[in-house]
């Protein structure tokens, strides 16, 4: 298991603060498990909630501002947050993470709570389509769909499907030799490492530095991220997928080099109930050019 988080990685309740930006984002603060848990939502709290699950080391700015507001304006009230150890929520020493997936999964869950959501449509890219998976077998009353991104069982899989490309564990072999104190250093490294990652579409090297500088310059302590890598536990939900019932929705480039496109083949033969959206020539990314495809779906999915 903490050989499958690796893949991901190569990617009492109270509310206490409550503010609304000029867009209309509201950004909202979770006390939960002893921890501050970073949120934002977007469009009306009366409409079916969407928690969207970024993956790991990103913090919730993976999922752009635009593309949640048009996820909004199709009727939808729209979570995002931070994980533990990245953007604004509760951050540890680097070096190993004092907590484990379902941890994160019960997060997930108190920021229902934290906004009065009985049920909510997870969605989760990478790591977040893993916690996403525990959660609808840990809390199947609180999922209401899932939409699984760029993501992978959680449990066994097929042992001949092909791992992550070396150039990236080769890249990411070179994470010393950053100096992670220097904006221009983390930006330099963090973008080659994207682009990396991503399919045949045109890699958009603008949008990503615009996307590692605001996380640098967010986050209480950018290189906690990387306790992500450490990630453990789950084991009493490994390999129960059969037990997922809610609908699922893949969605899955052909060009994945972090989770093969064929772990989308695995996921519709474990879980009963799914569709799959293929993105031809996407990578393990959230492209530009997909936005109205993922969006689309999401609607389809969630109001059939």
């Amino acid at each position: 298991m903490k050989k499958t988080l690796i893949l991901a990685f190569i990617i009492g309740l109270s509310t206490i603060s409550c503010k609304q930006n000029k867009t209309g984002m509201k950004e909202k603060i979770i006390k939960a498990n002893n921890i501050e848990l970073s949120t934002e939502s977007f469009g009306n709290e009366n409409n079916p909630a969407i928690l969207l699950i970024a993956g790991a080391t990103v913090s919730m700015l993976y999922w752009d501002t635009e593309f949640c507001e048009q996820l909004s304006e199709k009727g939808f009230f729209v979570i995002r947050y931070d994980n533990r150890d990245v953007g604004q929520s509760t951050n540890y020493e680097p070096g190993s993470a004092p907590y484990d997936i379902v941890d994160l999964t019960n997060d997930a869950i108190a920021i229902l709570d934290g906004y009065d959501i009985d049920k909510a449509n997870f969605v989760g890219i990478s790591l977040g389509g893993l916690i996403s998976q525990i959660a609808a077998i840990k809390f199947p009353n609180r999922v209401k769909t899932l939409t699984l991104i760029s993501s992978g069982p959680w449990g066994d899989s097929d042992p001949t499907i092909p791992e992550m490309d070396t150039r990236i564990i080769e890249h990411h072999g070179n994470a010393e030799s950053v100096d992670w104190t220097n904006e221009d250093s983390v930006v330099n490294y963090m973008v080659k490492g994207f682009a990396l990652m991503s399919g045949k579409k045109s890699f958009d090297k603008q949008r990503s530095e615009k996307l590692v500088r605001a996380e640098f310059n967010r986050a209480k302590n950018y290189i906690s991220m990387f306790n992500h890598a450490t990630l453990e536990g789950g084991e009493e939900y490994w390999n129960r997928l059969n037990e997922v019932y809610q609908p699922t929705l893949i969605i899955h480039g052909t060009d994945d080099k972090i989770w093969h496109y064929k772990n989308a083949g695995v996921l519709i033969e474990k879980i009963k109930n799914t569709e799959l959206i293929t993105l031809e020539g996407t990578g393990h990314e959230l492209h530009f050019e997909d936005w109205t495809t993922i969006i689309d779906g999401l609607e389809k999915h969630i109001n059939d």
